[in-house]
């Protein structure tokens, strides 16, 4: 089993590089580390459609795979509303945005350090 050598932000630019690759919507990042011992950093995107959703994850996958992190897990890649795949250090949640609506992690968390990633995906 491949041990992970890369550091949080590493991984973090990694995963946005991945999603912003296949244009994945309202990117943002949020530091937990002063929050929560189960994970650094989380990432969260949007996708336009299920499969749009299931696309991001498996790009995010692929690219952190050639990297040699594994993943710890995955869950709901088959539905397509909301995809969550944890690399340890960072967990990545891909969802619908009626799905990101509804959950709203970003209020969950909002005592933690929150980035929005600047790409050029606006405005399409």
């Amino acid at each position: 089993m491949t041990k992970q050598t890369m550091h949080s932000e590493d991984l973090v630019k990694l995963a946005i590089a991945a999603l912003e690759e296949i244009k994945a919507q309202d990117i943002t990042t949020i530091d937990v580390r002063d929050k929560t011992s189960i994970t650094d950093f989380m990432v969260i995107a949007s996708g336009t459609s299920s499969r749009h959703v299931k696309s991001l994850v498996d790009n995010v996958l692929e690219k952190t795979k050639e990297q040699g992190v594994r993943p710890i897990g995955s869950e709901g890649l088959d539905s397509g509303e909301w995809a969550l795949l944890d690399l340890g250090d960072i967990v990545v949640h891909v969802m619908l945005p009626t799905a990101r609506q509804f959950y709203d992690l970003e209020r969950l968390w909002q005592g933690a350090e929150q980035s929005r990633a600047q790409h050029g995906a606006e405005g399409e």
